[in-house]
């Protein structure tokens, strides 16, 4: 299947069923800038108002597949197997943290730069997160170009893919490349300013070379907020 034919069945046919999966009180997603470079083809993010909620329908952490109990979740997971390579799709359960918000809350069209972070293997996940929320985040918020940066903590770590994931915003794709890099390596350079300070505070506490990421355009499909 193509990145293209990817795309059209998940838009078209997929889309449809996963935005009335029950608890889902919004639902995003995030289409790759640079599809021939990303990591992944795309992003699918579901917001749930309860934990309970989104396990019903999603299953918990500690593994890639998941058996639904609910009516839509089932047959949005049924579908997943005509387009998805289950086995080889990371995802994670976690509490969003805004840790800064210039958009009001409306990142529909905005780019957004997703990075799964890997702590480093001397590194216990509190000692990461502890440093992650108190030394690095109040430099990331400051990025040139950053509008919205949103922190997700997984609620289950034992079982986590990843020890987080960062969230950062920007109105003009320029801006995101000229910050945090371009499509196509894990690692980049960055020019100057808090970015810099960003790129090199990173070294203290993540395994960079293990930590995939993503750089995208959101579309909002739902949202009850």
């Amino acid at each position: 299947m193509s990145h293209e034919e990817f795309v059209e069945y998940w838009q078209n046919n997929h889309t449809p069923i996963a935005k009335d999966i029950e608890g889902v009180v919004r639902y995003q997603q995030v289409l790759p800038t640079e599809p021939e470079h990303a990591e992944f083809d795309g992003l699918a993010e579901l917001y749930f108002e309860t934990l309970e909620d989104l396990y019903e329908a999603l299953g918990s952490p500690g593994s890639r597949d998941y058996d639904p109990t609910k009516e839509i979740a089932a047959e949005a997971r049924d579908d997943v197997d005509n387009f998805l390579a289950v086995e080889e799709r990371p995802r994670i359960i976690g509490e969003e943290i805004v840790q800064k918000d210039e958009v009001d809350g409306d990142t529909d069209g905005l780019y957004k730069h997703s990075a799964f972070l890997v702590r480093q293997d001397d590194m216990t996940h509190e000692e990461f997160i502890d440093h992650w929320q108190n030394n690095h985040t109040p430099i990331a918020r400051e990025i040139e170009g950053v509008v919205k940066y949103n922190t997700v903590i997984p609620t289950d770590p034992e079982n986590a893919e990843f020890d987080g994931v960062a969230e950062l915003y920007f109105e003009d794709l320029d801006k995101l490349y000229r910050a945090l890099g371009s499509e196509g390596s894990r690692d980049y350079d960055a020019p100057g300013g808090k970015a810099k300070e960003a790129r090199e505070d990173v070294d203290n506490f993540l395994a960079i070379d293990e930590r995939p990421r993503f750089i995208g355009w959101e579309r909002l499909v739902k949202d009850q907020g």
